[in-house]
């Protein structure tokens, strides 16, 4: 993940706590469809949060985060044109 001042990155526990857990799960099944997993929507919810965690560490093994514990810290790039994470970015 490449160190840019002007934007600190993003926790993405930190993301999921602004999202809510009421649209949690509809909003890691828009990310894994994002990410081009196929059939997010009908995927059940226990095997969609291993499949967040996959994708999350997909990004990890690319420069775009980095895992710290449980969390992982985002590059101010990995959610580019991620618009369901617009509303709860800033």
């Amino acid at each position: 993940m490449s160190e840019d001042p002007a934007s600190p990155p993003l926790s993405w526990r930190a993301l999921e706590t602004r999202v809510g857990l009421d649209a949690l799960p509809d909003f890691h099944r828009a990310f894994l469809t994002w990410r081009g997993v196929e059939d997010a929507a009908g995927m059940p919810l226990r095997r969609v949060g291993q499949r967040v965690e996959a994708e999350l560490n997909r990004l990890t093994q690319a420069g775009q985060a980095q895992r710290q514990g449980d969390d992982w810290l985002l590059g101010p790039e990995a959610l580019a044109g991620f618009g369901a994470a617009g509303p709860y970015l800033g």
